[in-house]
């Protein structure tokens, strides 16, 4: 045997017992290992309070829109045809009372006028009691046969001739102080100037709009709704109108319309409305209807989880988990939630911190 085959034996002998040697310290390692421990149980995925839906009676309303407008304007126009106007004495948004000159005409040449139908009513006044004067001594020598009765009849038709013309000169000066009177223009009703045309100098005819009054400074406002909404309302309910600055003005429903408008298909519904700075006659603005009240089972907001554009809450089922259940959701408050729909009065579910769980989640129950 030669020496390269000794060294090649001594070799491999060495390699079976490092193997071996290796082999035995694995299996003392293994026996040595302790047996694995029985399975942990599972966690809960959140600890929660549990709620159940309260029976509660919330306020009903119909939201609307509409115009703000004047509950009724007064045109005040000029009766005093091609006078010169000679001074206006209110602008728009000025308030006035019943009977307030707006503005007044030069009375010069009305003035004038009048007199000169008053001198004409005094002549008429003398030749009327000339001719009853004859007509009387007529009347006293008809019987004597010095007058024939053609002439005592033509004493008596001068007299009523006269008297027919003064009548009429009187009738004429009576015009004339109307005409004066109207010089100036006086406010018909209390109320609140909306536009004016008047200018100081110009000449107008009679019937030209010279202001628009807001008569009392009333206004209203008139929503449009459906006609089935419409069917809900009643004269005298409680009405919230958002002002200009949002702030709610009080309102009160005077009338609903007998009629639809058969171009958009909605109904008007008139509204009286009290002075508020924050409304303006002309404006869009929002109202809200009160309907009274009506039962509704409700939930706190944090128990409703919003996906996938629908609305849950998670409902505690058996074995400590809980199950994700649809619900359609109405009326909105404040600490609250109506549940139309997907809720039983009974139910139990998780009050808050919903939006952490998953369907079929194990919770940990705590007393509140």
């Amino acid at each position: 045997m030669t020496s390269r085959f000794r060294i090649t034996l001594v070799w491999a002998g060495t390699a079976a017992l490092a193997v071996a040697g290796a082999a035995l310290m694995v299996l003392q390692d293994a026996r040595a290992t302790p047996e694995p421990a029985a399975t942990a149980a599972p966690a809960p995925a959140l600890t929660v309070r549990l709620a159940q839906p309260q029976l509660r009676q919330l306020p009903r309303h119909l939201d609307a829109h509409g115009t703000v407008m004047a509950w009724q304007e007064a045109s005040v126009g000029s009766e005093a045809n091609g006078l010169r106007l000679a001074a206006v004495n209110v602008n728009v948004g000025d308030v006035v009372r019943r009977g307030d000159v707006l503005a007044s005409f030069e009375r010069d040449t009305v003035e004038a006028e009048l007199a000169q139908i008053e001198a004409a009513v005094g002549e008429a006044q003398a030749h009327a009691a000339e001719a009853a004067a004859n007509a009387q001594r007529a009347r006293g020598l008809a019987s004597s046969g010095a007058l024939s009765d053609q002439q005592v009849q033509q004493f008596l038709t001068a007299e009523q001739t006269a008297l027919a013309r003064l009548e009429a000169q009187r009738a004429a000066a009576r015009v004339q102080r109307l005409r004066l009177a109207k010089t100036q223009v006086l406010a018909p009703d209390d109320g609140v100037i909306s536009a004016r045309s008047a200018t100081a100098g110009a000449v107008v005819p009679a019937g030209q709009e010279l202001f628009r009054l807001i008569r009392g400074g009333r206004l209203e406002w008139r929503a449009e709704v459906t006609p089935q909404e419409a069917s809900h309302l009643r004269p005298g309910s409680g009405v919230s109108v958002q002002g200009a600055d949002g702030s709610s003005v009080a309102g009160r429903v005077r009338q609903v319309a007998p009629t639809v408008d058969a171009r958009n298909r909605t109904a008007l519904v008139y509204v009286d409305l009290p002075r508020s700075p924050q409304l303006k006659a002309g404006m869009f603005a929002h109202g809200s209807f009160d309907l009274g009240g009506s039962s509704a089972l409700t939930v706190p907001q944090q128990a409703l989880v919003l996906r996938d554009g629908f609305s849950y809450v998670f409902a505690l089922a058996d074995a400590g988990r809980v199950r994700q259940v649809k619900v359609r959701t109405g009326r909105q408050l404040a600490d609250g939630i109506e549940v139309l729909e997907g809720l039983a009065p009974d139910m139990r579910f998780v009050a808050g911190g919903a939006g952490f769980l998953n369907d079929g989640d194990l919770v940990k129950v705590v007393t509140p």
